[in-house]
């Protein structure tokens, strides 16, 4: 019974995680007329005190301290703060400037990508159903650039890093809060020093009305809240459950780029996202039989 109770709390903590994150582009567009980057500026300011008040209420801050002295772990986390960054403005810029396909469409590509770095970096090999997956997605990006004559640089860009955020998080043995907290600390003096210098008529909170600076703050709970509900349902469901969870967030981005934020889907955007969808399929497909064949292993050594 405390097994079902435990998963069904990472079930529901892992929804809801990617609910957030699906319709965080709804929140983004509400700030559209200020810069990308002052957009990231506030959201690292207002994350950091967040997460500074969650790690002193759970008694982590002792490691958040450890973590600061450890050099090594310091300069992992100099590296995933530059992708996760980076990821952060590249994103929030395609929002407002209307290309949430394109990141709906990264963060579908996100899982092959997974599956390259792995052959690449921690030499996994690939099984025939994800070379064929893999496969599919490239000739997606291929018919897009052939139709539009153009590479789709922004989902391209969002997948690369995201998967090589946490490619390195996987090799800095840091917990999520703790690692996020150090990030946004080295974000914070490049934060300042723009709000400081920026020309921008909204950079300065006192000349806001109240509602923006409302929305300002509540950067830090859209940072923090999905990420400490994904570690939760992390820690309770098995990586095949956690990679179907995975598939809201894109599609809930899908939904309000094209019902909300009104950008065209057109019959070339349609073609690209249906092989990447079938190379997804198969993918899931080739995850479930490893499962299966792995739990039939376990069974007969018994």
């Amino acid at each position: 019974m405390r097994n079902n109770d435990s998963a069904t709390t990472g079930l529901l903590a892992g929804v809801v995680a990617f609910l957030i994150w699906g319709l965080a582009p709804l929140y983004f567009n509400q700030l559209q007329d200020m810069p990308a980057a002052e957009i990231l500026a506030h959201r690292s300011i207002w994350s950091l005190g967040l997460a500074l008040i969650i790690l002193l209420f759970i008694r982590k801050l002792p490691d958040l301290i450890a973590t600061l002295q450890d050099g090594k772990k310091m300069r992992m986390l100099a590296l995933t703060t530059a992708l996760i960054g980076s990821n952060w403005l590249v994103f929030i810029w395609a929002i407002n400037n209307g290309h949430l396909l394109d990141g709906s469409l990264g963060y579908y590509i996100n899982p092959l990508i997974n599956i390259i770095l792995g052959v690449l970096f921690l030499g996994e090999k690939l099984r025939r159903l994800q070379w064929l997956a893999v496969a599919l997605a490239s000739i997606g990006i291929a018919y897009e650039l052939w139709q539009f004559g153009r590479v789709p640089v922004i989902a391209l860009f969002v997948a690369g890093t995201f998967a090589l955020y946490g490619l390195v998080r996987k090799r800095a043995p840091v917990d999520s809060l703790t690692g996020l907290t150090i990030e946004i600390l080295y974000m914070l003096p490049v934060a300042l020093i723009y709000l400081v210098w920026s020309d921008s008529p909204t950079s300065n909170l006192l000349s806001n009305s109240w509602e923006l600076n409302g929305l300002l703050v509540l950067a830090g709970p859209i940072t923090l809240i999905p990420l400490l509900l994904f570690t939760i349902a992390a820690r309770r469901l098995n990586l095949s459950s956690l990679g179907f969870l995975q598939y809201i967030g894109p599609s809930l981005m899908l939904v309000v780029a094209t019902q909300a934020l009104g950008e065209p889907f057109s019959e070339g955007k349609l073609t690209t996202f249906m092989f990447v969808w079938l190379g997804l399929a198969l993918y899931s497909i080739d995850a479930l039989a490893q499962k299966r064949k792995l739990h039939l292993q376990g069974k007969a050594t018994l």
